[in-house]
């Protein structure tokens, strides 16, 4: 039987479907201002586990698109994430980007990479280690993940990606597979979710990803939900869908362990 998806009012909503202990207890800046561009304030929300203030790994949260307006840091979806993350040991940072339209990549990935660069410098009072950080981009924001992972700076410890665009091959700049290149070793371990009813277009990228990877002797975890859709995370609330999530925050402490 086909799985219909709810309306999108309902969909923004909705939260990640694993729980674990402390997700109501956890503590949450919100609304910090990482960026002014053109009169336009771009917000960032940092979630830290409750408790006395101690240095710990961050992981950066990169919202897909394009979407009309910003905004999506609020969405169920990243709220449920950032507690989650933070009830888990990390520092979780949720941020609005301006891939607002199809054309809007380059001030999106600007926009990325100032979120980690205020990150990593106001990392003291966040209670944020600089050095051990996270990237996880989710569908739309796979092709921002092309930057950091052609760059592949010392304080980035580990990249997931979710149902994640990571070959656009309309635009070179932001296709993650050109970015790892034949020699993939260098690269930080990477974990990939891949929907098994997800669109075959996206489906089709995600695999030639992992080919390259696979090939450029990378550090790959390939996940596959062969019955789950697009943002099965908060859509198909079943066992695979949770141990895909277990799975990705052991994969987390692991890589962004001292």
């Amino acid at each position: 039987m086909e799985k219909k998806n709810p309306p999108f009012e309902e969909m923004i909503r909705m939260r990640v479907v694993l729980r674990v202990p402390g997700m109501d207890a956890v503590e949450v800046r919100r609304n910090v201002v990482y960026r002014t561009v053109a009169g336009q304030a771009l917000h960032m929300d940092v979630y830290s586990p409750p408790g006395p203030p101690r240095t710990r790994p961050a992981v950066i949260l990169v919202h897909g698109g394009p979407i009309p307006r910003t905004g999506a840091k609020n969405m169920g979806v990243f709220v449920s994430y950032g507690e989650l993350l933070a009830a888990s040991g990390f520092v979780a940072v949720t941020f609005d980007h301006r891939f607002l339209a199809p054309d809007r990549l380059v001030d999106a990935r600007e926009d990325v990479a100032e979120a980690v660069a205020q990150v990593r410098s106001g990392a003291g009072p966040l209670g944020v280690d600089p050095e051990r950080l996270a990237l996880w981009a989710f569908s739309g924001g796979g092709p921002l993940l092309a930057a950091p992972l052609r760059e592949r700076p010392t304080w980035l410890r580990a990249v997931v990606a979710y149902y994640a665009v990571l070959d656009l091959q309309e635009d070179p700049r932001f296709s993650a597979t050109l970015a790892l290149g034949e020699d993939a070793r260098t690269a930080p371990p990477l974990l990939v979710a891949r929907a098994g009813l997800d669109n075959p277009l996206l489906n089709e990228g995600t695999d030639r990803f992992v080919r390259t990877a696979t090939a450029g002797a990378a550090t790959l975890d390939l996940l596959n939900h062969p019955d789950g859709r697009h943002a099965f995370d908060i859509l198909d609330d079943d066992a695979r869908s949770r141990q895909i999530l277990q799975h990705t925050l052991a994969f987390l402490r692991d890589n962004l362990a001292p």
